[in-house]
């Protein structure tokens, strides 16, 4: 078993875990000591045992409201689900207008009269 230092509250802690584990105790540890820096910074010194409780207090009140909210957002998601889904209106929109169409028709036309026209004086 692998022991892992961590610092709390500007105190030292040696910590055995299990292999491959030190990682999540890193993390673990530094949540609790962005718990634990400002109550030193604001009290000064603390006893160890009190400044782990209040600093454990604090992550448990936070961890708390966390899991509160985490549970109002799963029964608003039930509820959501629980709806029946929408009817999709299907809209067609056509992306020329029908106008486009007939001035290239007209167009087309007036080109055609006019090629007809050049080839006639050409030939001519």
């Amino acid at each position: 078993m692998p022991d892992v230092t961590v610092s709390i509250g500007g105190r030292e802690f040696q910590v055995a875990c299990q292999a491959g584990e030190e990682h999540f105790l890193q993390a673990a540890a530094a949540m609790l000591n962005a718990e634990a820096d400002p109550l030193v910074q604001q009290m000064g010194r603390l006893p160890e045992s009190r400044m782990l409780l209040m600093s454990g207090l604090m992550l448990a009140d936070k961890t708390a409201a966390l899991e509160d909210e985490n549970r109002q957002l799963k029964e608003r998601l039930t509820v959501l689900q629980a709806r029946p889904a929408a009817q999709v209106e299907k809209v067609e929109v056509p992306v020329i207008p029908p106008q486009v169409f007939e001035t290239m028709a007209e167009i087309a036309a007036r080109a055609e009269a006019l090629a007809d026209r050049i080839e006639e004086r050409a030939q001519g």
